[in-house]
């Protein structure tokens, strides 16, 4: 029997969904620059593409340009009209309740997002402390803080396209975690952010665990590229990809990093350039790097970069281990139960990091056009904190030419991206970079990757 490719239907939102104000709905429908209907659309799509072969956002919105999502308001609440959605997310033409429940949320952050962060002015998202209150209100009004948990988050970081030994490399490292009572947040996507999710399920089912969290963490310009995997049970979209990081730490309790390309090299160097403020240098935060004994060579290239960009002082704030996941979950445990002592002591709350340090140049956004890549200044000559962050941004604009629409477009309207270093700093990011693309990291497989920079040096 064959099923169709599409589907359309109407259905109620699945979850914890406030009733919608008149206006909501109608911002939510207008297609203008001024309303939110693009975003909504793409996100919803990403959600019900769950398992998709590809990692190229534009390809996922041309397959189903003719998709479409309506806010219809009823009496009783909202319902939302679904035109020509991908049938996959169906099962006897009924959709599966997990998708139902992760539409529920993006409708759910899109609205809030919108209507109190960027319409009502409520926060002043210049600022340090505006731009983390404005992410603790998204967290909460998501449902994702639980006050009366011990601390037991750990972030996984790795990325979406890994060969078939690092995911179930990934998955044993979740089954560790999972084993000892650890929960799993990840960006929600395949590959490294699956796999531990994956292996912490059935961890959790043989602990029987009831209450197991597997939270996803994404953003509108990512979320088509790398659409949440079913086994994400909480799912928040963030506004941008620094909102989205600055999540990441504030409600982790420690972090394992997998395997990757540019988007993993980008988090790396977020939470290092973090971590290396002189406010964070006495708080704890687990931090382990790890893969099989064939990604070993990875992590040195990365280490090796590292240590020339960021020093020694960077160095010391996380662990290289190969090919053992028991190991990892044992340290990890070592490390949150650390962060519960600290927290206890310092009467911190556990379910977000207050007391963490963000500069404003990791908070604020940054736009990847071809005139701002070539202005980063990639040079030693200027503080630790200043060449994370450019460096940070440097692989931020080698993801959205990679993966994201807007980036992707730009690319093949105006060529790639020229990135201009410092000539030693040049080699040590071009020797990374090429192993990337020689690892088959920068696409999923089967993809014949196309460059989107070039380096100079000045």
């Amino acid at each position: 029997m064959s099923y169709p490719d599409k589907i359309s239907t109407t259905i109620a939102p699945e979850g914890s969904l406030e009733v919608l104000s008149q206006l909501e709905v109608n911002r939510l429908r207008d297609t203008s620059q001024q309303g939110i209907h693009d975003v909504l659309r793409q996100c919803a799509l990403a959600i019900l593409n769950y398992g998709g072969s590809t990692d190229d956002s534009r390809s996922v919105l041309e397959t189903y340009h003719d998709f479409d999502i309506e806010i219809v308001q009823q009496d009783r609440g909202v319902r939302l009209k679904l035109t020509n959605a991908p049938a996959q997310a169906f099962v006897d033409g009924r959709m599966i309740r997990g998708i139902r429940e992760l539409l529920s949320s993006v409708l759910r952050d899109i609205v809030y997002v919108s209507n109190e962060i960027e319409q009502q002015h409520r926060f002043d998202l210049h600022s340090q402390e505006g731009i983390t209150n404005a992410v603790f209100h998204i967290l909460r009004n998501a449902g994702v803080m639980k006050p009366s948990r011990e601390p037991s988050l750990v972030v996984c970081w790795g990325g979406h396209s890994i060969s078939r030994e690092e995911y179930d490399y990934s998955k044993y490292v979740g089954y560790h975690l999972g084993l000892r009572d650890l929960d799993i947040c990840t960006g929600c996507g395949p590959g490294a952010m699956k796999g531990p999710m994956k292996g912490a399920n059935v961890a959790h089912a043989k602990q029987r665990r009831r209450d197991s969290r597997y939270l996803g963490i994404s953003e509108p310009g990512i979320i088509a590229a790398e659409s949440p995997n079913p086994i994400v049970n909480e799912l928040v979209i963030m506004p941008d990809i620094e909102k989205r990081l600055e999540a990441f730490i504030r409600l982790g309790h420690g972090i394992v990093i997998f395997p990757g390309g540019a988007g993993t090299a980008e988090e790396i160097l977020y939470l290092l350039g973090v971590l290396l403020h002189p406010a964070n240098a006495d708080i704890p935060f687990p931090v382990i790097l790890t893969g099989p004994a064939s990604s070993a060579d990875y992590f040195r290239r990365i280490d090796e970069f590292i240590a020339y960009t960021l020093g020694e002082d960077a160095r010391n704030r996380y662990r290289i281990i190969i090919d053992d996941p028991v190991e990892v979950a044992r340290a990890m445990l070592q490390g949150v139960n650390e962060v519960s002592e600290f927290r206890r002591d310092h009467q911190d709350a556990f379910y977000f990091n207050w007391r963490l340090t963000i500069p404003a140049d990791f908070q604020l956004p940054f736009t990847p056009t071809h005139e701002s890549m070539a202005g980063l200044h990639l040079h030693p000559d200027q503080g630790i904190h200043d060449l994370a962050a450019n460096l940070r941004r440097a692989f931020s604009g080698i993801v959205a030419g990679n993966v994201k629409e807007f980036g992707i477009r730009s690319i093949e309207q105006h060529g790639p991206f020229q990135l201009n270093a410092e000539p030693g700093l040049m080699h040590h990011l071009d020797e990374l970079l090429k192993s990337f693309v020689a690892q088959k990291r920068m696409k999923l497989p089967g993809s014949e990757y196309e460059p989107c920079y070039t380096l100079a040096s000045h």
